[in-house]
């Protein structure tokens, strides 16, 4: 082993913590250049940090449109519980209603009429109902499928804030069209169904209602593309992620970079003022 100061060898089995050369504090001396060191690489990862908050906040209230969009895609999960349609069996001895949507498939499937709605489906009574109200389950978990891609790119946005809202944009436009087939769909199966004895079919909105709520995500997304959607990095923060990337690759020794590594005149002022108000405060606490 060397000493760090004069580079003097001292045995293994000296254990003091002083060199015998110099005399300096091993420990310490070694200590001092730890803790720059640390400092630098502190000052570039808290700049990764603060890029990665800057992207999060300009993908989610970055401005309003970015909350409109917010308050859009949640919509377009609760859209789903709007009834896209219903059967309502009345054979005798045997009254029940199957409703069309999220709220109504979760009833459904605890009391189990949606693992009836096969059997249903063959029976000579039910069957045109029953197969109607099986289209539509269909159509209605397209449109969630639809809804749940939008979801899990708005969630993940921040990590490619444009590819995401491109993503958003032409997923909602496919939600658009799917959901003005569903609705026609609806609409045809209503008056192909007629009112009878053991049961009716009846029309619901919610393919509608998620077809708007598209139709708005596609239009804040096109908006913001066009606006642009680039968050605001601190002064200097990018080149403290690309140096970062360097130290971690070998490049670059961190000992040879200075510290700060990079500062702004903002940052400069910021940290004198610091150091002013420190030592201030030093000189009060030895007056008392």
């Amino acid at each position: 082993m060397k000493c760090p100061k004069c580079g003097g060898e001292i045995p293994f089995y000296d254990l003091h913590p002083n060199c015998k050369h110099c005399g300096v504090n091993i420990m310490y001396y070694t200590q001092n250049d730890g803790l720059i060191r640390d400092a630098k690489r502190t000052e570039l990862e808290a700049a990764v940090a603060r890029m990665i908050v800057a992207r999060i906040k300009a993908q989610f209230i970055g401005g309003k449109l970015q909350i409109i969009r917010m308050i859009a895609v949640i919509g377009a999960i609760c859209a789903l519980m709007v009834p896209f349609a219903g059967v309502h069996y009345t054979a005798p001895f045997f009254d029940r209603k199957f409703s069309v949507g999220l709220i109504g498939l979760i009833q459904s499937f605890g009391d189990g009429m949606l693992m009836k709605l096969p059997g249903f489906m063959k029976s000579s009574m039910f069957s045109s109902y029953a197969a109607a109200a099986g289209v539509t389950v269909l159509l209605l978990l397209v449109i969630a499928i639809i809804g749940l891609v939008i979801f899990g790119a708005f969630c993940l946005g921040f990590m490619n804030l444009t590819k995401a809202a491109k993503v958003m944009k032409n997923t909602a436009l496919v939600g658009v069209i799917v959901s003005a087939a569903v609705q026609i769909a609806v609409i045809i199966m209503n008056f192909a169904n007629h009112d009878s004895a053991a049961a009716s079919f009846r029309m619901g909105f919610g393919a509608l209602v998620c077809g708007a709520v598209f139709a708005v995500i596609f239009l804040v997304n096109k908006a913001l593309l066009k606006n642009g959607i680039e968050p605001v990095y601190r002064e200097n923060d990018l080149k403290r992620k690309e140096m970062l990337k360097k130290v971690r690759s070998g490049e670059v020794d961190i000992d040879t970079l200075p510290l700060p590594v990079f500062e702004s005149e903002e940052e400069r002022e910021e940290r004198i003022k610091a150091l002013e108000e420190a030592l201030k405060a030093e000189e009060e606490g030895k007056e008392i």
